[in-house]
């Protein structure tokens, strides 16, 4: 099942929050203002399930210009749009604005749904769609579908349907589940019971219960305590999805909206951001430099001065290099699109993306900034290596190779990977003959996958101290060779994301079970050992008192891991203690005799000639003993 957002825009009072209740049976206006006065003021929150079983979180944006702030708080995360536009009325100046933002945004994906069909006819219904049609030219929302439908009635609401479910089955772009979650909130409320909760579209990522996370830019420490995913309890969200997250260790008057829950030290708090800032060609206003604006991004609003370093003026349809100066901290990434409005009055002016989210302050007119920000805008050799890292997760890829592929000298690259790497976005990993390069998001990617097979086997095999080493590697890295291994498993292993215990690896907190089926098991072992003596019991004959055959293999692992027990030869084990007094006679022994037989060895234990062989045997692995020639005589190794 897929994760899908949709959300409404369009102006106010032409039906959105009526068209979602249409759709899913549910009112979106949470608060009495906005039942009372018949508008919505904040986002509001539902879903739906589409036919072919997907679910279809839904987001009722606030049409009045007043709450437009909260309209571009709604569109993070959005995978399509339905641009609400009332048959009666047509497309209104506030609709035209928000197609301007969905565009800043990066929206590329919408549905014009022609609202309110049954307070019009046929004729009028064809001019208002020519008319639509006329106005969006030129718009990402040029070839977009138009459905007519009543919310009123109910007509039409099946077609809609039908073309979202069309528009998402195979269109929309996966999220990226294996880099850092970033959760942008949009809300953040008490509840007696519980504490602090906060909603918002998980971006990108992946959080589980219990995770260690972090609050930006306040820079709190805060626990997962539980999730929320439409209503339902999860252990799990991933991105793309609508989520509430009960928090712990932060208090709601500390979060606002535009704070960012992201892992700790995956990003980092600023008052500069360096933009590339296109002026819409629709925009009334010039930006002139040290212009005071309303910065929008993810679900932050945060007033700024636009320093502009490559031009005097920004005008209509045109574009430049911008440093935004910020009057309050936020925390954003490389990427981020945005959105700026005029300080007063409030007026869409322009918007773009983030080329470097923590740069120094620039002045203006320099040729070395503006081409460090031009190789940001098309994407640095850097940008390039970090993809070819990202595209090797299983395999790993060697500078030589990132070389070959990039047609850069190694030397180039090895400064770019050590540019990556201190940015955290890479491991290396040097050996003799080359350096390996793993991305960050795989070594996420590889934690998760290794604890998920890891918890497993060890639910199933409980009496095992873990998954041998090889196999773990042939079943996650059987494409890289086993030194390269090694090393990921230093890396995970140090991080304490695995625990080692000789050739076994488990998770951090697992210890072998010794509960009542291993205290009967090994008692009835050590029992028979020791009652056994030299004589040396065969384990394929012990009887188990009905316990299962393949546990008390594991469990007489764990005796032979422990050094209770040795193996003798094959299917013959005995106490480590007869061995140890074993080793020690035959040493005495050798001492005086510089040969000793097989005879000799079956007098001095009191044990049959079919046992004393075994015993020499033992003692030639353990280097005590070694042949002279005779298969029945040895000398002191």
């Amino acid at each position: 099942m897929k994760n899908i957002i949709v959300g409404t825009a369009g102006h106010i009072d032409h039906g959105k929050t009526t068209l979602i209740k249409a759709l899913t049976g549910r009112n979106t206006d949470r608060w009495e203002e906005e039942q009372r006065r018949g508008i919505t003021i904040d986002l509001g929150f539902t879903y739906f399930d589409l036919p072919g079983g997907d679910r279809v979180g839904i987001i009722d944006v606030p049409g009045h210009e007043r709450f437009i702030n909260n309209m571009v708080a709604g569109v993070v995360g959005m995978d399509l749009v339905l641009l609400v536009i009332s048959a009666d009325e047509g497309i209104m100046p506030q609709t035209k604005e928000h197609v301007d933002i969905l565009s800043l945004l990066g929206i590329e994906k919408s549905i014009i749904v022609l609202n309110k069909c049954d307070l019009v006819d046929g004729e009028w219904l064809e001019l208002v769609e020519e008319e639509v049609r006329e106005e969006l030219e030129g718009t990402f929302l040029e070839h977009a579908p138009v459905v007519k439908v009543s919310a009123a009635t109910g007509e039409g609401l099946d077609g809609l349907i039908s073309t979202i479910e069309r528009m998402t089955s195979d269109e929309v772009v996966a999220k990226d589940i294996q880099t850092i979650p970033r959760l942008p909130v949009d809300r953040a409320f008490s509840l007696s019971g519980f504490g602090t909760i906060i909603t918002g579209t998980l971006v990108s990522g992946t959080i589980s219960k219990e995770d260690t996370l972090e609050m930006y830019p306040v820079g709190k420490e805060c626990k997962i305590r539980s999730i929320q995913v439409h209503g339902q309890d999860k252990d799990k969200c991933y991105a793309g999805q609508r989520v509430a997250i009960n928090l712990s260790n932060v208090k709601k008057r500390e979060i606002k909206r535009g704070c960012v829950l992201a892992p700790k030290n995956s990003m980092k708090n600023t008052d500069l951001l360096d933009v590339k800032l296109r002026v819409l060609d629709s925009s009334m206003r010039v930006l002139t430099n040290h212009m005071r604006l309303h910065f929008y991004t993810g679900t932050s609003e945060i007033l700024c001065r636009a320093v502009l370093l490559d031009r005097e003026e920004i005008g209509p349809g045109e574009s430049g290099y911008v440093q935004l100066r910020l009057e309050e901290e936020a925390a954003v990434r490389r990427g981020d699109k945005f959105v700026v409005r005029f300080y007063s009055p409030m007026e869409t002016i322009g918007g773009g993306v983030v080329l470097e989210p923590n740069p120094g302050v620039k002045r203006r007119f320099q040729q070395n900034v503006i081409e460090e920000l031009e190789r940001k805008e098309s994407g640095s050799t850097a940008d390039v290596i970090e993809l070819h890292v990202k595209g090797h997760g299983d395999t790993l890829i060697t500078l030589a190779e990132l070389a070959k592929l990039t047609a850069l000298s190694v030397e180039e690259v090895q400064d770019d990977v050590t540019q990556l790497e201190s940015q955290g976005i890479v491991y290396v990993f040097p050996m003799r003959k080359d350096t390996y390069v793993w991305h960050a998001d795989s070594r996420r990617e590889a934690e998760q996958t290794i604890g998920t097979t890891l918890r497993a086997y060890e639910e199933k095999y409980p009496y095992r101290y873990g998954m041998k080493k090889a196999e773990v590697q042939a079943t996650h890295f059987q494409k890289i060779k086993p030194n390269v291994f090694d090393k990921i498993l230093e890396l995970l292993i140090g991080a304490g994301c695995l625990k080692r215990v000789d050739e076994f690896l488990c998770t951090p907190e697992y210890e072998v079970r010794k509960d009542k089926t291993y205290d009967k098991v090994s008692k009835l072992l050590l029992d028979t050992f020791a009652k056994a003596k030299y004589d040396f019991a065969r384990y394929s004959e012990i009887g188990l008192g009905g316990a299962d055959r393949a546990a008390a293999d594991d469990i007489l692992n764990i005796l032979l891991e422990e050094k209770q027990v040795v193996k003798v030869t094959e299917d013959m084990y005995t106490l480590a203690d007869y061995m140890e007094r074993a080793k020690e006679v035959i040493e005495k022994k050798l001492a005086e005799d510089p040969v000793i037989t097989i005879a000799q060895v079956r007098d001095l234990f009191e044990t049959s000639r079919k046992s004393a062989k075994p015993i020499l045997e033992y003692m030639d692995s353990i280097k005590v003993t070694k042949k002279t020639g005779a298969e029945s005589e040895r000398i002191a190794y």
